[in-house]
């Protein structure tokens, strides 16, 4: 898949096209941009998605904690994994913002030879939104391409979103974040040096340095796989402030205990998916009452994850 930044490097002709921010890039972005790359597969042409970076709710009201559900290089990577041809990530800011709908739209048939635009049934782009689906239309009618205005994708609560995915993390709900997903949900980042006192009781972790502003599911003790390159681990993840631990001030960390596994991650990237929430945080009473509840955590991950309890559905 070729990727780019800049729309007027390209010069394409007969494009089946596809925009969206796609964060998390997940059940209902799939339905429009599945159909799309095979039809472009049958018609013999270019599939292409233009995503944005930033997100337009980060260049509207600033940066949010626990927002993107997939940062760019994520977000490209399960867009790439559809059989895209080209994907474009635009770089957004108010005065992209600010361009009409039918400037946008030229500057894309100009530079792709659109032939095809495919969108969701409430989806609308350019200066407050007014290219919505019936303006699209009248504009493709006027220069050449037809639209697809594909019907959301629901489940039994409504339209699948990305703020829904959101909610269901925050309330520790992994496994109805990762039935929107059609995936684990997963957290990725390098491994930093933290306070040792994992390995100290005989249960290492790896801390990964996550940024603030990547959604994570909410405190508490998850069962999952750690992903380093090839290697598939199983895991249990702790996420909060570790509370049984005297700390002058406490912060939030995500760590995670690799089943069967002792090398040395330090500086290495590190993927965490999540399968299932095992319990809240907790504050013990001493270290020995917590070290025999993570030891009773890594069993019930074992258990869970050996048996396929708790994956995506």
């Amino acid at each position: 898949m070729q990727h780019t930044r800049d729309l007027q490097s390209l010069s394409l002709t007969n494009t089946f096209l596809s925009v969206g921010v796609f964060d998390g890039v997940h059940r209902g972005h799939r339905a429009i941009l599945e159909p799309m790359v095979a039809a472009a597969r049958a018609a013999g042409t270019t599939a292409v998605a233009l995503t944005f970076d930033p997100h337009p709710t980060v260049v509207f009201s600033g940066p949010r904690d626990g927002f993107l559900l997939t940062s760019p290089e994520e977000r490209a990577e399960l867009l790439g994994a559809l059989g895209l041809d080209v994907l474009i990530t635009f770089p957004f800011s108010r005065d992209a913002a600010a361009t009409p709908a039918r400037d946008f739209v030229e500057a894309l048939h100009a530079r792709l030879g659109l032939k095809e635009l495919w969108v969701g049934h409430d989806f609308a782009m350019g200066y407050k939104r007014q290219g919505d689906v019936s303006t699209l239309r009248a504009l493709g009618a006027e220069l050449g391409f037809t639209v697809n205005a594909v019907p959301a994708l629901e489940n039994g609560d409504g339209p699948i979103s990305s703020t829904r995915i959101r909610q269901h993390l925050a309330a520790g709900e992994v496994q109805f974040a990762n039935s929107l997903l059609g995936r684990e949900y997963s957290l990725r980042g390098v491994v930093i040096r933290g306070d040792g006192r994992g390995r100290t009781i005989g249960i290492p972790t790896a801390n990964l340095n996550i940024p603030p502003d990547r959604a994570t599911p909410a405190n508490g003790v998850y069962a999952g796989w750690a992903q380093i390159g090839a290697e598939r681990v199983m895991a249990v993840t702790n996420i909060g402030l570790r509370p049984t631990f005297e700390q002058a001030a406490p912060r939030r960390t995500v760590e995670a205990h690799l089943l069967d596994f002792d090398r040395d991650l330090y500086g290495t990237e590190l993927a965490l998916s999540f399968a299932a929430r095992l319990r809240g945080e907790q504050k013990f009473s001493d270290i020995d009452a917590l070290v025999a509840q993570i030891r009773n955590d890594i069993e019930q991950a074992r258990q869970d994850l050996q048996t396929g309890q708790g994956g995506a559905s």
